[in-house]
């Protein structure tokens, strides 16, 4: 069985002379396999079409896929149109728990949560689809009772969006005027403690940072009264500690309702959720989203790439965690040497500190460094006065490096094709190296031609780590890499990053919360202290070992590793291991 899939935004007949018509084996014998459209753009039998791929290859703007699917799958639950991409599967709504959805970006989380909330009718792949029909699927099963009531407009949703940059352009004025109106269930107070939003309540939404926005966003979700709650990533821009905070907001709320959360921080998602979805397939082609799975066996299956029950492999290689031993620093000569320094803002504003002045911090040559610590503490500020976007109050760093870096937040605004942009700036754009170490890794092949503008968050991430390396520097600094990657992408973008520091000697420096992405980068880490918003002290280099016990010591959470995939994992708060490992000092892992 397959199927075709036509982007109609890619779609351009009129430039490229019909080729994917002129070159088909089918047409030239009589067979209408592939035709024009109503609306002047593709379409393709799919009960002619034999699969032979010459379409695709003919097509100079990368409009068509033809994609063979596992015999298993028949009769989507919902498809968008002839030649549109299409759902198979949907997860279950359980009262009373977590339900999490685990995989990549563009396979249908969201369609499926969209169905679930009543926004969308599933069409089971039809133009004429009745809730009788619909009904008669699910007749049976656990889905039933909710389907119907969902048939009869009965479930009130409430959703937390993914991109939470979009809502100053969308809801005006102040963040108690938001939460007010949300309030249905009383809590507005209570929450703004919990969530540590209550210096932030007389501000206007358009002033927020990320991390204000992220945790308005969430307070203004839990607020509503609803039947189902579905929370779309609740880690970007939040650090660890809010997190973890966040994740103890939303269990609570699941004891009286159902919730479902999208979720890329695995950490996170091992911790808060009951069961898990998985959801595979091609991005923008076609997804599946399988039965439910215990959390853990879920997350590892996941990484090892291959679902057991369903017997599908999704990648060819596994995601894997190296405990990296410590390199011997003395034979690597120093790329960056700094005493104290500081940065004040105002008189009675936040100062950054850095250093000492009787001890002096070394970053060497080749080397990847991770940056941790708590949102407003100065990293940004840090990596801005190493990048010379800033500089110091009192003393001073001096350097003659040259420095390439990716900035936290992103702006798409210029009117240019991705192509274009990274050939702007990049002499080695064309070189076989930069394309199969940065280019395909990062998978822009499939955007090359459409403009920043036009670019989703993940997209314009990985554009922007594409254009940082691409860069002739000694040093390379990013910013949160890993906001809006899903879990494969973000291990792409880690084993980038490594192996372009290792193949070209150089170093580099990644701010970043999720401790997945810094366990698999880090050889050292430089940890950050002090009282958020008001200061910051700099601490470090450690080896991953002494930061990592430091910072999370002070968030008084410790971890352990998974014994199939040496993965970190929370330690539930006060558990045997937890207690244990706090007494030992081991907050990272134990020893073993």
């Amino acid at each position: 069985m397959r199927i075709a899939i036509v982007n109609k935004d890619r779609c351009q007949f009129k430039k490229c002379g019909h080729e994917c018509i002129n070159f088909c084996p089918r047409v030239r014998t009589g067979d209408e396999t592939v035709v024009i459209g109503e609306d002047g753009k593709a379409v393709i039998s799919e009960e002619l079409c034999v699969g032979c791929g010459i379409c695709i290859k003919k097509c100079p703007f990368d409009a068509i896929m033809i994609i063979g699917l596992p015999e298993e799958l028949d009769n989507p639950v919902h498809r968008y149109g002839t030649n549109g991409f299409a759902l198979y599967g949907l997860p279950t709504p359980v009262q009373g728990k977590v339900t999490g959805i685990l995989g990549p970006n563009g396979v249908g989380k969201s369609t499926a949560v969209n169905i679930l909330s009543g926004i969308m009718m599933p069409n089971l792949g039809k133009d004429d689809t009745t809730w009788d029909e619909v009904l008669e699927i699910y007749s049976g099963s656990g889905m039933y009772e909710y389907m119907k009531t969902l048939s009869e407009g009965n479930i009130k949703a409430s959703h937390k969006p993914q991109y939470v940059d979009n809502i100053p352009k969308a809801v005006k004025g102040k963040v108690s005027q938001l939460l007010n109106k949300a309030d249905e269930r009383g809590i507005m107070d209570e929450m703004a403690s919990k969530l540590e939003i209550e210096h932030v309540l007389n501000r206007d939404i358009k002033d927020l940072s990320g991390g204000e926005l992220q945790r308005v966003a969430l307070a203004a979700c839990v607020s509503r009264e609803a039947d189902f709650y579905f929370i779309d990533e609740i880690s970007p821009y939040l650090d660890i500690y809010q997190r973890i905070n966040s994740a103890r907001i939303i269990q609570e709320l699941a004891d009286t309702s159902a919730v479902m959360v999208i979720e890329h921080d695995l950490a996170l998602l091992d911790q808060l959720a009951d069961t898990v979805h998985i959801a595979y397939g091609i991005p923008a082609g076609y997804g599946v989203i399988t039965q439910p799975k215990g959390v853990r066996v879920a997350i590892n299956q996941y990484l090892h790439g291959f679902l057991a029950e369903e017997n599908v492999r999704l990648r060819t290689e596994a995601i894997e965690f190296e405990e990296h031993p410590p390199r011997e620093q003395k034979d690597i000569p120093t790329l960056l040497e700094f005493s104290r320094f500081t940065k004040k803002y105002g008189d009675d504003g936040f100062e950054l500190v850095v250093g000492s002045d009787t001890l002096g911090s070394e970053i060497k040559q080749g080397e990847v460094i991770g940056i941790v610590g708590p949102n407003g503490i100065g990293k940004t500020t840090f990596v801005q006065i190493l990048a010379g976007e800033e500089t110091p109050t009192t003393g001073s760093l001096e350097t003659d490096l040259t420095i390439a870096y990716k900035p936290q937040y992103l702006k798409g605004d210029y009117p240019v094709k991705v192509r274009d942009f990274l050939r702007g700036i990049n002499t080695k754009f064309d070189t076989s190296y930069y394309q199969t170490e940065i280019i395909k890794p990062l998978q822009l092949d499939g955007f090359m031609d459409q403009l920043l503008t036009e670019l989703s968050g993940g997209e314009l991430q990985r554009a922007a780590i594409a254009a940082c390396l691409g860069k002739n520097a000694d040093l390379y600094i990013f910013d949160e890499p890993s906001a809006h990657l899903d879990v494969e992408q973000r291990a792409l973008a880690t084993r980038v990053i490594r192996r372009f520091a290792e193949n070209n000697n150089v170093t580099a420096m990644v701010v970043d919360h999720d401790i997945y992405m810094i366990d698999m980068l880090s050889e050292r880490l430089v940890v950050f202290e002090g009282q958020p918003g008001v200061m910051g002290e700099v601490h470090g280099p450690f080896d991953m070992r002494e930061g990592m016990n430091l910072f999370l010591k002070n968030l008084n959470i410790t971890f352990r590793r998974d014994d199939e995939t040496r993965r970190p994992r929370v330690n539930k708060p006060g558990s045997k291991l937890d207690r244990q490992q706090k007494s030992m000092g081991e907050y990272y892992y134990a020893l073993e």
